[in-house]
């Protein structure tokens, strides 16, 4: 049985995950977007409580510093909306106490994705998943979230039977730490310290100068819980268990934003004139495509941004109803925090 208890128009609002990366950018998206909260709660471990973050505020919220309190069962009393960024573990350990107390978990983790009771939601491709609900809806991978982004106005055209995709992932997916690891990595490289003796704890190669063929933990298959992820969600948020999917994940150093280069294969005939005009029609697709003026999404220019960008599209030759196409999206916005609340805004009355 779906949910039934009703939203409140001004919900109190938990960020668990507070001081990580994705958690401080929820608290920025609900700035941003205005999310009508009447409170905003950051919660996060022990060692962090007490500590502040800084809040722009949004709804009846006033801009300053929210004061974090330690992530247990009793914090979530008299929450409506628990947007979660702390870890698969920390998910499942809180998702009963969460669901007691009332509230909604928007969990950005892997721990409920392919859970039959939990709707995966991307917002401009399956709103209406979120009606069947039980207390949790899931937040995809960031890298799955801004291609489906992209294939939803495109499969209206003509069903997609298969899809390939290479990932150019930045170090924002694996959090904060990799994004430092990044910096500090690139300067001991820039110094002349030698392989054998730069910081590598973050990614299992040095990341800076290099891409690394390895995010997540290999399968029996000889594919990436990363690559898994993307075939398996892709199926679950388009509603299509036939699509075809093929991915290969690839860590580049890039401090934010997701690069994908993506080939797609129709039953029928789609025109690139046909696949523009939709994919400009789209919510959430900024089209960037002028390649006589080097005009394309690049990861380095677009960090910060919203939207899912499309460019370099054009016709597959070497299938009979296929095109290619590059995109862009900044991974700790629409790949998680924008989305999530996004997610939050199609709960509201």
């Amino acid at each position: 049985m779906a949910w039934t208890k009703e939203m409140p128009a001004n919900p109190v609002v938990a960020v668990a995950g507070a001081t990580g990366a994705v958690g401080r950018e929820f608290l920025k998206v609900l700035h941003d977007l205005d999310f009508p909260a009447s409170e905003v709660r950051a919660l996060a471990s022990a060692r962090s409580a007490g500590t502040t973050v800084p809040f722009d505020g949004c709804g009846q919220v006033a801009a300053g510093e929210l004061t974090v309190q330690e992530m247990t069962p009793q914090a979530f009393e008299g929450v409506d909306i628990a947007l979660f960024s702390a870890g698969s573990d920390v998910s499942r350990a809180m998702r009963e106490a969460v669901i007691a107390a009332g509230a909604v978990m928007i969990d950005n983790s892997s721990a409920f994705r392919m859970d039959a009771d939990v709707p995966l939601v991307v917002p401009e491709v399956n709103p209406a998943d979120v009606s069947w609900h039980n207390g949790v809806i899931a937040n995809p991978n960031c890298s799955t979230i801004q291609m489906v982004v992209a294939l939803k106005p495109l499969y209206e055209l003509s069903r997609i039977t298969r899809v390939v995709v290479s990932t150019y992932q930045a170090a924002s997916g694996a959090g904060a730490p990799a994004m430092a690891e990044l910096y500090d990595q690139t300067r001991e490289y820039l110094n002349g310290t030698p392989d054998d003796e730069l910081t590598v704890k973050a990614f299992q190669h040095r990341i800076a100068f290099n891409c690394i063929p390895h995010i997540d933990k290999f399968l029996d298959d000889a594919s990436t819980k990363e690559e898994w992820k993307m075939v398996v969600e892709t199926k679950k948020i388009m509603g299509d268990d036939n699509i075809q999917v093929a991915a290969t994940c690839v860590r580049v150093p890039v401090l934010r934003c997701h690069g994908e280069s993506i080939n797609v294969e129709f039953e029928g005939e789609v025109t690139v004139d046909a696949a523009r005009a939709a994919l400009a029609a789209a919510p959430g697709i900024t089209l960037m495509d002028d390649p006589a003026n080097n005009v394309y999404p690049m990861p380095g220019l677009l960090a910060g941004t919203d939207g899912s960008y499309v460019g370099r599209l054009r016709k597959d030759p070497t299938v009979e109803h296929g095109l290619a196409f590059w995109n862009v999206a900044d991974q700790i916005r629409k790949g998680a925090a924008l989305n999530a609340v996004q997610i939050a805004q199609l709960l509201l009355p």
